[in-house]
């Protein structure tokens, strides 16, 4: 496909996918949005040392060739004030994988969330979040080590589908009539009304991924979590297809929390992924109390939403939370926090989360041991306490260095 602004790199090839997996070349052509804010300072920094990290780790023999795409501000700079160019969207399709920087939403009128239309236009279904801690990164919990989660949010549903109604506009009294006159439903007068749609479709499709991550990383449990003592038959259904999908595509590798005491004695057969289910508002206190426990959450899209920043909080913070949004093949990983307009151009910031974010990518692609590497040379230069404004203030003896000059540490440790 011929595109308009996007320069698609010469020397690069397209990933694609065969036989339900991606074919991978050893030069391929990633896209990157660069973001707003702070976007150019952590995307330069990040992108050196996932560059270094690949010549390293392959001595030459595979390289990265990458594509800017355009959204948010730099977008409407180069579109004539559109933030979201459909080539951006043709591009990340035909391209499969890339990875963004934050965006701002322009306020006013235009596009709710720039992030919530890349997913529902291109269907990114899965907000994957690992979460993890790394050795020397100041946390407010006493065992932060404990905390090694991955949650699994449903990115298209949920309220997050954008289905409400605003009090006192003419579908607002005509959704409100047709509930009460029809349906029996009892509320408020001037209630703003909004409509939480959970499929059995977008709850499997979730799920399946969830647990063949499992599979794939050899973790011991999904655990689907939902409010469905309240919300039956939205949170409460998400719980039953979860546990439905488990026993119709993976029965012979997955077990339920009851059948591990019923049928095993408490003790996990080798091979064998536990499917179990919590409260939502529950799961917030395990998390702290009992880490442990959980390898994998598998969550409605609000639930998920607040978990992402909850055990993040325990590891660090979402500066160095990584995520990304994944359909059956098209990725696109991103820095999970804000603009931090503030810091613009001031060489100032963490881009751990961004960081991170590359390492899942270079991870999708197979590339696991350049993955490592960013891994191990990052806490590296955390335990030498060479770090950032945001952690300097917290470390004991820190060196508080520049955003580009943190990625040479990195670098140096590599």
């Amino acid at each position: 496909m011929a595109f308009d602004k996007i320069v698609v790199p010469q020397d690069g090839e397209k990933i694609t996918v065969e036989n339900d997996k991606l074919k991978v070349p050893d030069n391929p052509v990633l896209a990157f949005i660069e973001g707003d804010g702070i976007g150019y300072d952590i995307m330069t920094a990040s992108k050196r040392i996932w560059d270094a990290a690949v010549q390293a780790a392959y001595g030459g023999q595979r390289k990265v060739s990458w594509m800017e795409i355009y959204a948010g501000e730099k977008a409407a700079k180069t579109y004539d004030g559109n933030y979201m160019p459909e080539e951006t969207f043709d591009a990340i399709q035909e391209f499969i994988v890339g990875i963004k920087g934050p965006l701002t939403t322009p306020v006013g009128g235009g596009f709710r969330s720039l992030n919530v239309t890349l997913r529902q236009v291109l269907d990114l279904y899965a907000c994957v979040r690992p979460v993890r801690w790394y050795k020397g990164v100041p946390s407010p919990v006493k065992e932060p080590q404990n905390v090694n989660m991955v949650i699994f949010r449903e990115n298209t549903e949920d309220v997050y589908a954008g289905i409400e109604y605003e009090a006192g506009t003419p579908e607002n009294a005509k959704l409100a009539d047709f509930l009460r006159d029809e349906m029996g439903a009892n509320f408020w007068e001037g209630a703003g009304i909004g409509i939480k749609p959970i499929s059995a479709f977008g709850t499997k499709r979730l799920v399946r991924k969830a647990i063949q991550y499992a599979l794939d990383r050899g973790l011991d449990s999904v655990t689907l979590v939902h409010k469905g003592n309240i919300q039956k038959f939205t949170e409460g259904a998400f719980r039953k297809w979860g546990y439905e999908l488990a026993k119709e595509e993976f029965g012979d590798v997955t077990i339920t929390e009851d059948e591990l005491w019923s049928e095993y004695d408490g003790h996990q057969p080798e091979g064998k992924v536990v499917i179990k289910d919590r409260i939502a508002d529950i799961i917030f206190q395990l998390a702290l109390l009992r880490p442990k426990e959980f390898s994998i959450l598998a969550c409605p899209n609000l639930n998920g939403d607040y978990l992402s920043d909850a055990l993040a909080a325990q590891v660090g913070g979402v500066g160095i939370a990584p995520g990304a949004n994944i359909a059956d093949y098209v990725a696109l990983f991103e820095a999970t926090h804000g603009t931090a307009p503030k810091y613009t151009n001031l060489d100032k910031v963490n881009p751990g989360s961004l960081l991170f974010s590359g390492v899942m990518m270079l991870e999708y692609i197979g590339w696991k041991e350049a993955a490592q590497m960013v891994q191990d040379a990052y806490e590296k230069t955390i335990e030498q306490k060479i770090v950032t404004y945001d952690f300097a203030r917290q470390t004991e003896g820190a060196k508080e260095v520049k955003t580009s000059e943190f990625a040479s540490a990195v670098i140096s440790n590599l």
